[in-house]
């Protein structure tokens, strides 16, 4: 059974109306096990059990603008959390954020979504460096600590790196939510998370790489892992050295003049 979590946004919300509507959006949605709303605050908590992508797509289905703020537990211990945003090498078509949650010692949440993606099974792996100097050729081989073979997210033998696959559809979407009992988040931390061209076999495909990188191919999209804030965490609202509000970064660069020149029309 999926374990749930809880996702904290900031959503741009401005009287009851503004409540009532996310109400009716989210209360009922098979997987959403609680949502807790404080109009004053511009704040939404919601437990559920599916990839925040899908929440924040319900969330902003209402006509308000939404933000992922923090990501935790019901009882708020979790042990950690990292974001790592894929983008592609020269411009590439691929890109996605990936989040990650430790829930226990053997027990981490792993979500997210990535687009422009050729529809079909990719391989999706964290690699042993957080270096994307030269694309993801240089984020290394898989992170493997144990030096153990290749194999799937099953194996007792495995890389610790070793994630499976995803699956994106026609729209060349994948979005997916993972359980895995050997990532530990504070080991990533400052590694790469990598998507792959091609379905990993898992170490069975009998190839000369089978056994090392799951013959999954080049790497299509890297991000490097980052500590994420965990639930009531990030504070933040507006960013005070260029007044962007936290729900209008996702429209703007993260930095450079275009930043700067958006968020004193904030002022």
């Amino acid at each position: 059974m999926a374990t749930a979590t809880k996702v904290e946004f900031a959503v741009q919300m401005t009287c009851q109306k503004c409540v009532d509507s996310i109400s009716k959006a989210l209360e009922g949605v098979d997987g959403v096990s609680s949502l807790d709303i404080n109009l004053a605050q511009e704040q939404v908590v919601i437990e559920s059990i599916l990839p925040s992508s899908e929440l924040l797509e319900l969330l902003e289905n209402t006509g308000r603008r939404a933000v992922v703020k923090g990501h935790g537990v019901s009882n708020g211990k979790h042990l950690g959390a990292a974001v790592s945003v894929l983008d592609t090498p020269r411009d590439g078509p691929v890109a996605g954020v990936i989040r990650m949650v430790q829930l226990a010692e053997n027990r981490c949440i792993i979500e997210g979504t990535v687009d422009g993606l050729t529809p079909g099974v990719h391989g999706l792996n964290v690699h042993e460096y957080g270096d994307i100097s030269d694309g993801c050729n240089s984020c290394g081989m898989h992170f493997n600590p144990t030096n153990s073979r290749h194999g799937g997210p099953e194996d007792e033998e495995r890389h610790d790196g070793d994630l499976g696959n995803v699956i994106a559809g026609e729209d060349g979407r994948a979005r997916f939510r993972m359980e895995n009992d050997r990532i530990k988040v504070w080991d990533v931390i400052g590694r790469c998370m990598v998507i792959h061209s091609g379905e990993d076999d898992l170490g069975q495909g009998g190839k000369p790489n089978s056994k090392t990188d799951g013959n999954s191919g080049p790497g299509l999209a890297c991000g490097i892992i980052a500590r994420s804030a965990g639930l009531f965490e990030n504070t933040k609202k507006i960013c005070q050295c260029d007044g962007v509000a936290v729900w209008d970064e996702r429209d703007v660069p993260l930095a450079g003049p275009s930043r700067q020149r958006h968020g004193q029309s904030q002022l």
